[in-house]
């Protein structure tokens, strides 16, 4: 796992890209793809920890999909609590950001796919 801060977030979360788009000229053994999703990763924010608040592509979407902890979810100027089961869309082009605001390691999977414009 690589630890980072996450756009300009608060404090150092764990990452681990599990999947990622190949090149056309890529074989594609596992864990590329080939479809409109641009990556996969597992990550962990610890207690306290955050991902900023960034801005995608017009061309892409993200998506979190929380299976333990509690976090605060920020999109487009609107938040949300979010648990384990929750799965949240960040829109094309939309600001975003996750707190954790539980007592636990908050941890999820992110999906970025690419949209047609």
């Amino acid at each position: 796992m690589t630890e980072l801060v996450a756009h300009d977030g608060k404090g150092r979360i764990r990452f681990c890209r599990v999947a990622s788009r190949a090149k056309n000229s890529e074989p594609l053994p596992s864990p590329l793809t080939r479809g409109a999703c641009n990556f996969i990763d597992y990550s962990i924010l610890p207690v306290g920890t955050a991902i900023g608040r960034h801005t995608h592509r017009d061309n892409e979407e993200e998506f979190y999909l929380i299976f333990r902890g509690r976090g605060r979810y920020f999109c487009n100027g609107q938040t949300m609590d979010v648990g384990p089961g929750d799965l949240v869309r960040n829109p094309p082009g939309g600001t975003h950001g996750l707190e954790n605001i539980g007592a636990e390691e908050l941890a999820l999977f992110v999906f970025e796919v690419e949209v047609p414009q």
